[in-house]
């Protein structure tokens, strides 16, 4: 009895050194992954400033949530860029109105569209998210939801946008030009040092859209959507085709199907061309992270570049695209 109950702790005593040197193996490689890959912070477009920002809170332990907010906010307030918040081109009226979402590692959403005389659209995107039963709130019930939350109205048309508006008025040639500012969009997405990914997408729209339009930006799925098991992705560039294909969540669920960012995003913009005959005419941009922290770009035209902040640095990168 005695040499078969030896025999027996002898084995749970084994079992529990197994099973100790296996947890503490999971431990090395986690700490290994954080220390080598995230946190990270990736944007549309050049905004090297707002993944800075972004890349700040996220170095002090911040949540992907609150540094992803903090980092599109930077160009909401930048006034020099005319696609995104304060300072954003108006539609043909006149009317500088702004769209935005934002969605947590949980799978949670907010988003306003439409919204007039409030800088940034995200944090009222975000109070949505935390504060009412909806995902989407517009217009005037966007504004005056923004102003109970204590959200503080002011004038967004700025002399310089309202001047060219002016000049615009003059042919009303109603046409996109391909990459032509180096800037648009500022879709985000954020991964903190716990390996949770959440982003943002902010925009003052189309320049001279029609009163009431709303592009892909605000719409979870087409311009940002996540599932913090898989990755995130964003988009920027000409809203109704990213809508019609559904474009991120298409890039995440192709992700979830074990191909890599890139090749995620280089089907999504590969199914947009086939689906519009004038691809020629407008640029489609798509950036993708996954749960490893890998990162992919793809878009129609040469002259897309993602921003990214990564092991204590800022980097602009240049996009692979369609067009040769």
């Amino acid at each position: 009895m005695k040499r078969r109950n030896f025999l027996k702790s002898a084995g749970v005593a084994g079992l529990g050194i197994s099973v100790s040197g296996d947890l503490l193996a999971q431990s090395l490689l986690q700490n290994t992954m954080q220390s080598t890959t995230y946190p990270v912070a990736v944007a549309t477009w050049n905004f090297q400033n707002a993944v800075k920002k972004a890349g700040e809170f996220l170095s002090t332990g911040s949540s992907a949530l609150d540094a992803v907010e903090q980092g599109v906010m930077v160009e909401e307030a930048n006034l020099k860029n005319t696609t995104v918040g304060n300072g954003g081109a108006p539609d043909r009226d006149g009317n500088v109105t702004l769209d935005a979402c934002i969605m947590s590692p949980a799978g949670d959403a907010g988003s306003v569209v439409y919204l007039h005389h409030i800088e940034h659209p995200v944090s009222v995107a975000r109070k949505v998210m935390e504060e009412t039963p909806h995902v989407m709130l517009a217009g005037e019930g966007a504004l005056q939801f923004a102003i109970q939350q204590g959200f503080k109205k002011q004038e967004l048309l700025t002399e310089e946008s309202e001047k060219a508006w002016k000049e615009w008025l003059e042919h009303k040639n109603y046409k996109p030009i391909i990459n032509i500012e180096n800037h648009d969009t500022i879709g985000m997405l954020c991964m903190d040092e716990k390996g949770d990914i959440a982003g943002a997408c902010t925009t003052s729209g189309l320049a001279y859209k029609m009163n009431g339009r709303v592009g892909d930006s605000p719409i979870i799925g087409a311009g940002l959507f996540l599932d913090n098991e898989i990755g995130g992705a964003v988009a920027t560039g000409m809203g109704e085709a990213v809508m019609k294909s559904v474009g991120s969540f298409l890039i995440v669920e192709l992700m979830r199907q074990g191909k890599t960012p890139q090749e995620a995003c280089e089907e999504a913009v590969n199914r947009i061309v086939a689906k519009n005959t004038n691809y020629q005419d407008f640029q489609v941009a798509f950036v993708a992270m996954n749960k490893k922290g890998e990162i992919g770009s793809y878009c129609i035209h040469e002259g897309f570049s993602y921003a990214k902040f990564q092991h204590d640095e800022v980097t602009n990168n240049p996009s692979k695209f369609y067009t040769k």
